[in-house]
């Protein structure tokens, strides 16, 4: 090959590199077969909800109005109902399991303050290998049984130093950008419409319910805007000042895409963070966070979040079927 010849053939060469590099940069990526196989499919996704929902029914035929999805260490909750059925995710052939340190993987049935509830004693996470259609799974089922409002809760980091570690967020909008979209894939019309508005995730009347409880009990509670990551690793500090930089309040690996399910079957949302840890703002913590640390500050502060929710659920407003109303 003549000098001429190879100098072509390296600037195609680094022209398809520099295009290719746009593309992934820009996304203009074009699916390939195997992508599009990867798209779920929506009669078998339904059917297999459905098919958890007929087993669930073989069990317990208790209907639940508000689902309660209990984050890292905070599955001590159940203690305050009175159970009617606990149905342990491992009797579900193929369900999800939580892999997670502080999560028990079940669902629990029962009341609260005459309330009916069913609450997820454990999530499964993005970062544990799941799809986000597995990850939603729980909730949508736990819609498809009957609840009309979720309560979520996690344990969160702390991006804001006004926010310290032992207090309560209760989260007024999200940041999703980083996780994909749990709505991803063909429209499913029984679970909602595919492009859902987000100017309203969370309930305004239960988010004020949640600060008043607050101010009437001494707990700390405020808004904030929460963030989701995919984990499991830690943020560094370079993204932790990003992360603050761009209005976060709070960061997590869970509970903003569960909120985006949720909406998109039109549920009413209230999400309260449990900040069990300072996150490295500004070289602001030079301690490093810790999986074990994090589960025993979120049960420390265990026995206020339940009084929290348990005065949330009780000043819901309610239909006469008990189950909370808009």
């Amino acid at each position: 090959m003549d000098k001429k010849n190879l100098i072509i053939l390296l600037l195609a060469i680094a022209t398809a590199v520099f295009l290719a590099g746009m593309g992934v940069c820009f996304g203009i990526i074009v699916s390939s077969p195997a992508d599009v196989s990867q798209v779920p499919d929506d009669d078998a996704y339904m059917e297999r909800l459905n098919g958890y929902v007929s087993d669930i029914r073989k069990i317990t035929n208790f209907e639940p109005d508000v689902a309660v999805v209990l984050g890292s260490g905070l599955g001590g909750f159940v203690e305050a109902m009175d159970v009617e059925a606990t149905v342990p995710y491992s009797s579900l052939k193929g369900f999800p399991q939580s892999t997670a340190v502080g999560h028990a993987g079940n669902f629990v049935f029962g009341t609260l303050n005459g309330v009916k509830l069913v609450a997820m004693q454990g999530r499964v996470h993005y970062y544990e290998g799941y799809d986000m259609d597995d990850v939603v799974l729980p909730l949508r089922i736990m819609h498809l049984l009957g609840a009309d409002t979720v309560i979520l809760s996690c344990s969160a980091g702390s991006l804001n130093t006004d926010i310290p570690k032992g207090s309560f967020v209760v989260v007024k909008d999200h940041i999703s950008s980083f996780v994909p979209s749990p709505l991803r894939g063909n429209e499913i019309k029984e679970l909602g419409q595919r492009f859902v508005p987000m100017n309203d995730v969370y309930d305004s009347e239960l988010r004020k319910i949640v600060l008043d409880i607050g101010k009437e009990s001494g707990i700390p509670i405020v808004e904030g805007i929460h963030l989701q990551v995919p984990g499991p690793q830690y943020e560094t500090p370079t993204e932790c000042n990003f992360y603050r930089a761009i209005g976060a309040d709070t960061v997590s690996m869970s509970s903003v895409v569960e909120a985006i399910a949720a909406r998109q079957m039109e549920m009413r949302v209230c999400l309260i963070c449990c900040v069990t840890d300072m996150a490295n703002v500004n070289d602001s913590n030079t301690q490093p966070t810790n999986g074990d640390d994090v589960v025993a500050t979120a049960r420390q502060m265990g026995e206020v979040f339940t009084s929290l929710v348990t005065r949330l659920i009780e000043r819901m407003p309610v239909n006469g079927n008990g189950s909370a109303t808009s």
